[in-house]
Protein backbone atom coordinates (compact mmCIF):
# COMPACT_ATOMS: atom_id res chain seq x y z
CA UNK A 1 0.00 0.00 0.00
CA UNK A 2 2.78 2.47 0.78
CA UNK A 3 4.71 1.48 -2.18
CA UNK A 4 1.23 2.26 -4.38
CA UNK A 5 0.51 5.42 -2.07
CA UNK A 6 4.09 6.62 -3.13
CA UNK A 7 3.55 6.22 -7.13
CA UNK A 8 0.47 8.36 -6.74
CA UNK A 9 2.01 11.34 -5.05
CA UNK A 10 5.44 11.01 -7.67
CA UNK A 11 2.70 11.37 -10.31
CA UNK A 12 0.76 14.11 -8.50
CA UNK A 13 4.29 15.50 -7.82
CA UNK A 14 5.13 15.26 -11.55
CA UNK A 15 2.59 16.65 -13.25
CA UNK A 16 3.03 19.60 -10.82
CA UNK A 17 6.39 20.07 -11.72
CA UNK A 18 6.06 20.00 -15.54
CA UNK A 19 2.88 21.98 -15.39
CA UNK A 20 4.94 24.98 -13.98
CA UNK A 21 8.01 24.29 -14.40
CA UNK A 22 8.35 27.56 -16.59
CA UNK A 23 7.38 29.39 -13.71
CA UNK A 24 10.92 28.43 -12.36
CA UNK A 25 12.54 30.15 -15.33
CA UNK A 26 10.25 33.24 -14.46
CA UNK A 27 11.54 33.33 -10.86
CA UNK A 28 14.96 33.14 -12.11
CA UNK A 29 14.53 35.97 -14.82
CA UNK A 30 12.65 38.19 -12.15
CA UNK A 31 16.02 37.58 -9.76
CA UNK A 32 18.13 38.17 -12.55
CA UNK A 33 16.71 41.50 -14.12
CA UNK A 34 14.39 43.47 -12.30
CA UNK A 35 16.54 45.22 -9.84
CA UNK A 36 18.04 46.61 -12.63
CA UNK A 37 15.34 47.71 -14.81
CA UNK A 38 14.21 49.52 -11.62
CA UNK A 39 17.49 51.54 -11.83
CA UNK A 40 16.61 51.90 -15.13
CA UNK A 41 13.30 53.59 -14.82
CA UNK A 42 14.01 55.38 -11.72
CA UNK A 43 16.63 57.54 -14.33
CA UNK A 44 13.61 58.23 -17.27
CA UNK A 45 13.13 61.44 -17.81
CA UNK A 46 9.14 62.28 -17.39
CA UNK A 47 6.74 62.45 -20.81
CA UNK A 48 4.62 65.22 -21.46
CA UNK A 49 1.26 64.36 -20.09
CA UNK A 50 -1.41 64.95 -22.33
CA UNK A 51 -3.95 61.62 -21.80
CA UNK A 52 -7.23 61.92 -20.43
CA UNK A 53 -7.98 59.23 -18.00
CA UNK A 54 -10.83 58.77 -15.33
CA UNK A 55 -10.46 56.67 -12.12
CA UNK A 56 -13.47 54.35 -10.90
CA UNK A 57 -13.93 52.99 -7.51
CA UNK A 58 -16.82 51.24 -6.51
CA UNK A 59 -17.24 50.83 -2.73
CA UNK A 60 -19.94 49.73 -0.37
CA UNK A 61 -20.14 50.74 2.98
CA UNK A 62 -16.59 52.25 2.46
CA UNK A 63 -16.92 55.66 4.08
CA UNK A 64 -13.72 54.91 6.05
CA UNK A 65 -11.11 54.26 4.29
CA UNK A 66 -12.36 56.11 1.02
CA UNK A 67 -11.26 59.86 1.33
CA UNK A 68 -7.71 58.79 1.77
CA UNK A 69 -7.91 56.92 -1.91
CA UNK A 70 -9.34 60.03 -3.20
CA UNK A 71 -6.57 62.30 -1.54
CA UNK A 72 -4.13 59.74 -3.10
CA UNK A 73 -5.74 60.51 -6.64
CA UNK A 74 -5.84 64.31 -6.17
CA UNK A 75 -2.17 64.60 -5.03
CA UNK A 76 -0.72 62.83 -8.02
CA UNK A 77 1.96 64.61 -10.17
CA UNK A 78 0.09 63.90 -13.33
CA UNK A 79 -2.01 67.00 -14.39
CA UNK A 80 -5.45 67.16 -12.29
CA UNK A 81 -7.15 68.43 -15.60
CA UNK A 82 -6.54 65.04 -16.91
CA UNK A 83 -8.12 63.19 -13.97
CA UNK A 84 -11.81 62.58 -13.22
CA UNK A 85 -12.55 60.61 -10.52
CA UNK A 86 -15.77 58.65 -9.86
CA UNK A 87 -17.30 56.63 -7.55
CA UNK A 88 -20.24 54.48 -7.11
CA UNK A 89 -21.51 53.93 -4.31
CA UNK A 90 -23.06 50.28 -4.43
CA UNK A 91 -25.93 49.64 -2.52
CA UNK A 92 -24.32 51.14 0.69
CA UNK A 93 -26.24 52.26 3.79
CA UNK A 94 -23.49 54.34 5.09
CA UNK A 95 -22.16 58.05 4.05
CA UNK A 96 -19.94 56.76 1.07
CA UNK A 97 -20.98 59.28 -1.38
CA UNK A 98 -21.02 61.88 0.47
CA UNK A 99 -17.42 61.45 1.60
CA UNK A 100 -16.50 60.74 -1.78
CA UNK A 101 -18.34 63.94 -3.30
CA UNK A 102 -16.54 65.94 0.08
CA UNK A 103 -12.89 64.37 -0.90
CA UNK A 104 -13.49 66.24 -4.60
CA UNK A 105 -15.00 62.96 -6.39
CA UNK A 106 -17.63 62.60 -8.97
CA UNK A 107 -20.59 60.27 -6.92
CA UNK A 108 -23.25 58.02 -7.97
CA UNK A 109 -25.77 55.61 -6.07
CA UNK A 110 -26.88 51.90 -7.03
CA UNK A 111 -29.38 50.01 -4.99
CA UNK A 112 -29.78 46.49 -6.80
CA UNK A 113 -30.08 43.64 -4.12
CA UNK A 114 -30.10 40.91 -7.16
CA UNK A 115 -27.23 42.14 -9.04
CA UNK A 116 -24.47 41.96 -6.61
CA UNK A 117 -20.59 42.24 -7.09
CA UNK A 118 -18.14 44.62 -8.32
CA UNK A 119 -18.83 43.47 -11.88
CA UNK A 120 -22.27 44.79 -11.92
CA UNK A 121 -21.05 47.87 -10.01
CA UNK A 122 -18.20 48.65 -12.64
CA UNK A 123 -21.16 48.49 -15.38
CA UNK A 124 -23.47 50.40 -13.76
CA UNK A 125 -20.62 53.10 -13.23
CA UNK A 126 -19.91 53.21 -16.80
CA UNK A 127 -23.37 53.31 -18.05
CA UNK A 128 -23.80 56.65 -15.53
CA UNK A 129 -20.41 57.78 -17.26
CA UNK A 130 -21.63 57.48 -20.56
CA UNK A 131 -24.90 58.87 -20.30
CA UNK A 132 -22.93 62.01 -19.06
CA UNK A 133 -20.40 62.00 -21.93
CA UNK A 134 -19.01 59.86 -24.60
CA UNK A 135 -16.20 57.21 -22.88
CA UNK A 136 -14.34 58.12 -25.79
CA UNK A 137 -13.35 61.38 -24.08
CA UNK A 138 -10.76 58.80 -22.01
CA UNK A 139 -7.76 57.25 -23.44
CA UNK A 140 -8.38 54.74 -20.62
CA UNK A 141 -10.22 53.84 -17.25
CA UNK A 142 -7.69 53.28 -13.43
CA UNK A 143 -9.86 50.93 -11.51
CA UNK A 144 -9.74 50.78 -7.71
CA UNK A 145 -11.11 49.38 -4.70
CA UNK A 146 -12.05 52.12 -1.57
CA UNK A 147 -9.62 50.91 0.60
CA UNK A 148 -6.27 51.28 -1.67
CA UNK A 149 -3.97 53.84 -1.79
CA UNK A 150 -1.57 55.12 -4.48
CA UNK A 151 2.07 56.32 -4.89
CA UNK A 152 1.77 59.99 -6.16
CA UNK A 153 3.70 58.96 -9.30
CA UNK A 154 1.33 56.22 -9.95
CA UNK A 155 -1.07 57.67 -12.94
CA UNK A 156 2.40 59.05 -14.91
CA UNK A 157 3.90 55.90 -14.62
CA UNK A 158 0.89 53.85 -16.07
CA UNK A 159 1.06 56.57 -18.55
CA UNK A 160 4.11 56.41 -19.81
CA UNK A 161 3.65 52.44 -19.73
CA UNK A 162 0.21 52.43 -21.73
CA UNK A 163 2.02 55.27 -24.35
CA UNK A 164 3.64 52.02 -25.29
CA UNK A 165 0.41 49.87 -27.20
CA UNK A 166 -1.02 47.72 -24.11
CA UNK A 167 -4.34 47.28 -24.36
CA UNK A 168 -4.80 46.41 -20.43
CA UNK A 169 -1.89 47.49 -17.40
CA UNK A 170 -1.57 45.87 -14.09
CA UNK A 171 0.40 47.54 -11.48
CA UNK A 172 2.84 46.60 -8.36
CA UNK A 173 0.67 45.57 -5.42
CA UNK A 174 1.85 45.96 -1.70
CA UNK A 175 0.00 46.46 1.23
CA UNK A 176 -1.43 48.39 4.07
CA UNK A 177 -1.33 45.78 6.92
CA UNK A 178 1.47 43.30 6.21
CA UNK A 179 2.12 42.74 9.69
CA UNK A 180 -1.19 42.40 10.95
CA UNK A 181 -1.48 38.96 10.94
CA UNK A 182 -0.08 35.95 9.46
CA UNK A 183 -3.17 36.05 6.96
CA UNK A 184 -2.64 39.32 5.66
CA UNK A 185 1.06 38.52 5.49
CA UNK A 186 0.38 35.45 3.32
CA UNK A 187 -1.71 37.59 0.82
CA UNK A 188 0.66 40.25 0.92
CA UNK A 189 3.65 37.84 0.35
CA UNK A 190 1.71 36.27 -2.50
CA UNK A 191 1.07 39.73 -4.48
CA UNK A 192 4.46 40.98 -4.03
CA UNK A 193 5.38 37.14 -5.60
CA UNK A 194 2.67 37.84 -8.79
CA UNK A 195 4.47 41.42 -9.47
CA UNK A 196 7.52 40.66 -9.29
CA UNK A 197 8.67 36.83 -10.37
CA UNK A 198 4.78 36.43 -12.28
CA UNK A 199 3.60 39.96 -14.24
CA UNK A 200 7.18 41.54 -14.53
CA UNK A 201 8.94 38.26 -16.61
CA UNK A 202 5.46 38.15 -18.65
CA UNK A 203 5.85 41.76 -19.43
CA UNK A 204 9.53 41.48 -20.34
CA UNK A 205 9.09 37.93 -22.14
CA UNK A 206 6.34 39.63 -24.21
CA UNK A 207 3.37 36.96 -23.02
CA UNK A 208 0.31 38.45 -21.15
CA UNK A 209 0.31 39.52 -17.80
CA UNK A 210 -3.01 39.10 -15.16
CA UNK A 211 -5.12 41.34 -13.36
CA UNK A 212 -5.80 40.87 -9.85
CA UNK A 213 -8.59 42.73 -8.84
CA UNK A 214 -7.59 46.34 -8.01
CA UNK A 215 -5.43 48.90 -9.78
CA UNK A 216 -5.48 48.46 -12.69
CA UNK A 217 -6.01 50.08 -16.32
CA UNK A 218 -8.12 49.12 -18.82
CA UNK A 219 -8.06 51.32 -22.19
CA UNK A 220 -11.66 53.16 -23.18
CA UNK A 221 -11.35 50.91 -26.80
CA UNK A 222 -11.78 47.72 -24.95
CA UNK A 223 -14.65 49.19 -22.65
CA UNK A 224 -16.77 50.59 -26.26
CA UNK A 225 -16.08 46.96 -27.82
CA UNK A 226 -17.73 45.35 -25.07
CA UNK A 227 -20.41 47.80 -24.65
CA UNK A 228 -19.46 48.04 -20.87
CA UNK A 229 -17.82 46.07 -18.07
CA UNK A 230 -20.04 42.23 -19.24
CA UNK A 231 -17.63 40.22 -16.70
CA UNK A 232 -19.87 39.05 -13.85
CA UNK A 233 -18.68 35.99 -12.61
CA UNK A 234 -17.03 35.54 -9.03
CA UNK A 235 -13.69 36.31 -10.02
CA UNK A 236 -14.42 38.96 -12.20
CA UNK A 237 -10.65 39.79 -12.75
CA UNK A 238 -9.69 36.38 -13.44
CA UNK A 239 -12.56 36.47 -16.48
CA UNK A 240 -11.41 39.63 -17.73
CA UNK A 241 -8.20 38.10 -17.65
CA UNK A 242 -8.86 35.04 -19.29
CA UNK A 243 -10.89 37.02 -22.46
CA UNK A 244 -7.73 38.90 -22.97
CA UNK A 245 -5.61 36.06 -23.66
CA UNK A 246 -8.07 34.29 -25.85
CA UNK A 247 -8.75 37.61 -27.97
CA UNK A 248 -5.31 39.00 -28.06
CA UNK A 249 -5.68 41.86 -25.86
CA UNK A 250 -2.24 42.79 -24.71
CA UNK A 251 -2.48 42.76 -20.85
CA UNK A 252 1.31 44.83 -19.54
CA UNK A 253 2.55 45.52 -15.94
CA UNK A 254 4.40 49.03 -14.67
CA UNK A 255 6.41 48.13 -11.90
CA UNK A 256 6.93 51.94 -11.10
CA UNK A 257 3.15 52.53 -10.42
CA UNK A 258 2.92 51.25 -6.68
CA UNK A 259 -0.62 50.41 -4.79
CA UNK A 260 -1.43 49.81 -1.45
CA UNK A 261 -3.88 47.90 -0.23
CA UNK A 262 -5.81 46.26 2.92
CA UNK A 263 -5.49 42.61 3.24
CA UNK A 264 -8.22 40.48 5.51
CA UNK A 265 -6.77 39.54 8.75
CA UNK A 266 -8.84 36.65 10.11
CA UNK A 267 -8.78 33.04 8.70
CA UNK A 268 -12.93 33.42 9.19
CA UNK A 269 -12.57 36.48 6.24
CA UNK A 270 -9.92 34.85 4.49
CA UNK A 271 -11.53 31.56 4.05
CA UNK A 272 -14.98 33.09 2.89
CA UNK A 273 -12.91 35.12 0.23
CA UNK A 274 -10.80 32.59 -0.99
CA UNK A 275 -13.68 30.33 -1.37
CA UNK A 276 -15.26 32.87 -3.61
CA UNK A 277 -11.96 32.90 -5.49
CA UNK A 278 -11.72 29.30 -5.52
CA UNK A 279 -15.25 28.97 -7.14
CA UNK A 280 -14.83 31.38 -9.11
CA UNK A 281 -11.79 30.14 -10.88
CA UNK A 282 -14.17 26.90 -11.18
CA UNK A 283 -16.24 28.94 -13.05
CA UNK A 284 -14.15 31.38 -15.54
CA UNK A 285 -12.40 27.38 -16.63
CA UNK A 286 -15.89 25.81 -16.94
CA UNK A 287 -16.90 28.54 -19.62
CA UNK A 288 -14.02 29.07 -21.67
CA UNK A 289 -11.73 26.34 -21.35
CA UNK A 290 -13.02 25.34 -24.91
CA UNK A 291 -11.48 28.70 -25.92
CA UNK A 292 -8.11 28.68 -23.70
CA UNK A 293 -7.18 24.84 -25.12
CA UNK A 294 -8.02 26.50 -28.59
CA UNK A 295 -5.55 29.32 -27.85
CA UNK A 296 -2.81 26.52 -26.78
CA UNK A 297 -3.18 24.62 -30.09
CA UNK A 298 -2.56 27.83 -31.47
CA UNK A 299 0.52 28.42 -30.04
CA UNK A 300 -0.64 30.63 -27.46
CA UNK A 301 1.70 30.75 -24.14
CA UNK A 302 -0.47 33.36 -22.75
CA UNK A 303 -3.91 30.70 -23.13
CA UNK A 304 -1.45 27.84 -21.26
CA UNK A 305 -0.58 30.53 -18.74
CA UNK A 306 -4.33 31.55 -17.88
CA UNK A 307 -5.01 27.91 -17.93
CA UNK A 308 -2.41 27.16 -15.01
CA UNK A 309 -3.62 30.03 -13.25
CA UNK A 310 -7.37 29.46 -12.84
CA UNK A 311 -5.98 25.20 -12.29
CA UNK A 312 -4.94 25.95 -9.01
CA UNK A 313 -1.93 23.39 -8.04
CA UNK A 314 -4.44 22.83 -4.86
CA UNK A 315 -6.96 20.91 -6.82
CA UNK A 316 -4.23 18.72 -7.73
CA UNK A 317 -3.02 18.70 -4.11
CA UNK A 318 -6.42 18.03 -2.84
CA UNK A 319 -6.83 15.00 -5.17
CA UNK A 320 -3.67 13.63 -3.73
CA UNK A 321 -4.96 13.69 0.12
CA UNK A 322 -7.93 12.63 -0.97
CA UNK A 323 -6.52 9.53 -2.52
CA UNK A 324 -3.92 8.88 0.10
CA UNK A 325 -6.92 9.44 2.66
CA UNK A 326 -9.35 6.36 0.42
CA UNK A 327 -6.22 3.71 0.23
CA UNK A 328 -5.21 4.39 4.10
CA UNK A 329 -9.32 3.68 5.35
CA UNK A 330 -8.96 0.57 1.95
CA UNK A 331 -5.75 -0.85 4.17
CA UNK A 332 -6.72 -0.72 7.72
CA UNK A 333 -10.26 -1.77 6.93
CA UNK A 334 -8.35 -4.48 5.60
CA UNK A 335 -6.14 -5.18 8.37
CA UNK A 336 -3.39 -3.10 7.49
CA UNK A 337 -2.04 0.08 10.10
CA UNK A 338 -3.11 3.33 9.35
CA UNK A 339 0.28 4.87 10.10
CA UNK A 340 0.66 4.19 6.47
CA UNK A 341 -1.27 7.39 5.90
CA UNK A 342 0.31 9.16 7.95
CA UNK A 343 3.37 8.69 6.49
CA UNK A 344 2.09 9.41 3.22
CA UNK A 345 0.53 12.43 4.02
CA UNK A 346 3.43 14.01 5.93
CA UNK A 347 5.85 13.15 2.70
CA UNK A 348 3.54 15.41 0.62
CA UNK A 349 2.66 17.82 2.83
CA UNK A 350 5.97 18.41 3.72
CA UNK A 351 7.58 18.45 0.06
CA UNK A 352 5.08 21.04 -0.49
CA UNK A 353 5.87 23.38 2.72
CA UNK A 354 9.28 23.40 1.57
CA UNK A 355 8.58 24.33 -1.60
CA UNK A 356 6.35 27.07 -0.70
CA UNK A 357 8.28 28.32 1.94
CA UNK A 358 11.40 28.76 -1.11
CA UNK A 359 8.56 30.81 -2.86
CA UNK A 360 8.09 33.04 0.29
CA UNK A 361 11.64 33.00 0.98
CA UNK A 362 12.99 34.78 -2.18
CA UNK A 363 9.91 37.26 -2.54
CA UNK A 364 10.42 38.27 1.18
CA UNK A 365 14.24 38.57 0.40
CA UNK A 366 14.13 40.83 -3.20
CA UNK A 367 11.07 42.85 -1.70
CA UNK A 368 12.44 43.20 1.55
CA UNK A 369 12.69 47.07 1.66
CA UNK A 370 9.02 47.21 0.23
CA UNK A 371 8.07 45.04 2.84
CA UNK A 372 7.26 47.87 5.89
CA UNK A 373 7.12 46.22 9.18
CA UNK A 374 9.75 44.90 11.97
CA UNK A 375 12.29 42.69 10.21
CA UNK A 376 11.71 39.95 12.81
CA UNK A 377 8.26 39.35 11.51
CA UNK A 378 9.35 39.35 7.81
CA UNK A 379 11.17 36.53 9.08
CA UNK A 380 8.22 34.82 11.33
CA UNK A 381 5.74 35.21 7.98
CA UNK A 382 8.03 34.03 5.34
CA UNK A 383 7.68 30.71 7.50
CA UNK A 384 4.24 30.90 7.49
CA UNK A 385 3.27 31.61 4.27
CA UNK A 386 3.69 27.80 3.37
CA UNK A 387 0.84 27.93 6.17
CA UNK A 388 -1.60 30.24 4.31
CA UNK A 389 -1.17 28.90 1.12
CA UNK A 390 -1.42 25.37 1.77
CA UNK A 391 -4.64 26.29 3.29
CA UNK A 392 -6.17 26.04 -0.24
CA UNK A 393 -6.42 22.48 -0.14
CA UNK A 394 -9.75 22.30 1.61
CA UNK A 395 -10.77 25.66 0.29
CA UNK A 396 -10.47 24.13 -3.35
CA UNK A 397 -11.82 21.11 -2.15
CA UNK A 398 -14.81 22.66 -0.51
CA UNK A 399 -15.58 24.97 -3.25
CA UNK A 400 -16.30 22.34 -5.08
CA UNK A 401 -19.75 21.39 -3.15
CA UNK A 402 -20.28 24.99 -1.87
CA UNK A 403 -22.64 27.13 -3.45
CA UNK A 404 -20.69 30.68 -2.76
CA UNK A 405 -22.20 34.30 -3.27
CA UNK A 406 -20.36 37.41 -3.28
CA UNK A 407 -19.76 38.80 -0.06
CA UNK A 408 -17.84 42.65 1.00
CA UNK A 409 -15.31 42.41 3.00
CA UNK A 410 -14.88 45.17 5.78
CA UNK A 411 -12.49 47.36 5.88
CA UNK A 412 -11.10 49.61 8.28
CA UNK A 413 -7.47 50.49 8.21
CA UNK A 414 -7.06 54.20 7.72
CA UNK A 415 -3.71 55.06 6.71
CA UNK A 416 -2.29 58.39 4.32
CA UNK A 417 0.71 57.36 2.06
CA UNK A 418 2.67 59.18 4.41
CA UNK A 419 1.90 56.79 7.50
CA UNK A 420 2.60 53.63 4.76
CA UNK A 421 5.53 54.52 3.27
CA UNK A 422 7.15 56.04 7.03
CA UNK A 423 10.93 54.94 6.51
CA UNK A 424 11.18 54.14 9.62
CA UNK A 425 9.00 50.91 9.30
CA UNK A 426 10.96 49.54 5.91
CA UNK A 427 13.62 47.59 8.27
CA UNK A 428 13.03 48.28 11.84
Amino acid sequence: MLRFLDQVNTIVGMLLFLAYLYQVFYTLYGLAFCRRDRRKAARQTPAKPSRRYAALICARNEESVIGELISSLRAQDYPAELLDIYVLADNSTDATARVARQAGAIAFERFNPYQVGKGYALNELFSQIRSRRPLSDYDAFLVFDADNIVDSHFVSAMDRTFAQGYDVLTSYRNSKNFASSWVSAGYSIWFLREARFLNYPRMKLHTNCAISGTGFLVSSKIIEENGGWPYHLLTEDIQFSTVCATKGWRIGYCDDAILYDEQPVTFSQSWRQRMRWSKGYLQVFRKYASELFSGIARGSFSCYDMTMNIMPAAVLTGLSVVVNIGAAIANATSGGSMAVLAVSVLQTLMSLYLTLFVLGAITTVTEWKNIRCAAWKKVLYAFTFPLFMLTYVPICIASLFTKVEWKPICHTRVMTLEQIEEPGLRAS
